[in-house]
């Protein structure tokens, strides 16, 4: 099974070095700090190695193919903190969730100087906003998700959800949450901070997408992994495709601008439209003896975002794929990148 974000990982993938269609342009000098523009970008959350206090925000401006590796220590004279999850852009702010620090880091998305730090957090993992003054935030050993108000940057209650919740969406005026150690989808009604039904689904829920179609697609990676298709308004399963190997580990669910494709990792690339009647049987992208570990897709372009951990110590590398599978060009990010967060 892939080892994710938090414990000590093994020192282990080789590195292939592919070839780039484009020369990456120099990064500035590391104390330098860095204004990005208002679009046109890409953060990039590096995990770092856990309780080493090395996480990293880095850039890719598109337009220039400049990356920055780390936005914040520069910005702020102080580093991120032990590992970070993910970032998410509203309202005009960056919200960046520090797993082991147990904090949700306020930024400004340009100068990227902190503006708040939300803490009381336990193990936080992914944020997302319910309402202009609200959201909410999913959490490994909590046995809750954190109601956080984004006037104060406090957090003012709890939802009490047992075990490891992971990723969320919003559908409907409702919250649906993935759970790691338990076999459902957690339904919130955001109006109240109230669990109000749940949905059967394997182990191992980990990610969650809705489609052009309002329907929304889990991943779980158990012992016999599966994706499912789920109607929100019903909250039945509508399809539900099983993965034919034990080896198998499918996570990473990605859906494109378009809300029509599917992305998702189990060690290559797939790729699959909504409208498939089956999985993919050949890779989007292989892992040619790389260490895949993310997956974003440009809102603009349809380019591909395919992070490589390497052996978790060294910075990363980012791959960027055209639509027919081509490779574009490559740029270094921190270590153990992740997530990204499109402008």
């Amino acid at each position: 099974m892939h080892t994710r974000l938090f414990l000590p990982l093994p020192l282990l993938a080789a590195f292939v070095l592919l070839p780039s269609c484009k020369k990456d342009k120099p990064e500035p000098a590391a104390d330098q700090p860095v204004v990005v523009g208002a679009t046109g970008g890409v953060y990039i959350a590096n995990e770092g190695n856990f309780q080493f206090g090395n996480s990293k925000v880095s850039y890719y401006n598109i337009a220039s193919g400049s990356a920055v590796e780390d936005l914040y220590q520069p910005a702020n004279g102080v580093a991120l903190g032990d590992v970070c999850q993910s970032m998410s852009l509203f309202n005009g702010k960056g919200y960046v969730v520090v797993n082991n620090s147990g904090k949700v880091v306020v930024v400004d998305p340009s100068s990227f100087v902190a503006t708040a730090t939300i803490t009381g957090f336990n193990s936080p993992r992914y944020f997302l906003p319910v309402s202009n003054s609200k959201a909410y935030v999913t959490d490994i050993h909590a046995n809750g998700i954190a109601v956080v108000n984004l006037s104060t940057n406090t957090i003012t209650g709890s939802i009490h959800c047992p075990g490891w919740t992971e990723e969320l969406v919003l559908a409907y005026g409702k919250a649906y949450v993935t759970n790691e150690t338990r076999d459902k989808v957690y339904v919130i009604d955001t109006s109240n901070d109230q669990i109000t039904d749940s949905i059967t689904v394997s182990m191992g829920g980990n990610s969650i997408v809705a489609d052009a179609n309002g329907k929304l697609w889990v991943m779980c990676s158990s012992a016999s992994s599966k994706l499912y298709r789920i109607d929100p308004v019903s909250m039945q399963v509508e399809e539900l495709y099983t993965f034919p190997n034990s080896s198998d580990s499918p996570w990473r669910l990605n859906i494109n601008s378009g809300s029509d494709t599917l992305y998702y990792l189990n060690k290559d690339v797939y790729r699959m439209p909504i409208s498939a009647s089956a999985l993919p049987g050949s890779p989007f992208v292989a892992t040619d003896g790389r260490n895949l570990y993310g997956i974003g897709v440009e809102p603009n372009s349809g380019v591909v975002y395919v992070a490589d951990a390497i052996d978790y110590v060294q910075r990363g590398t980012v791959y960027r794929y055209k639509a027919d599978g081509s490779l574009i060009n490559s740029f270094q990010a921190g270590i153990i990148p992740g997530e990204f967060c499109f402008q």
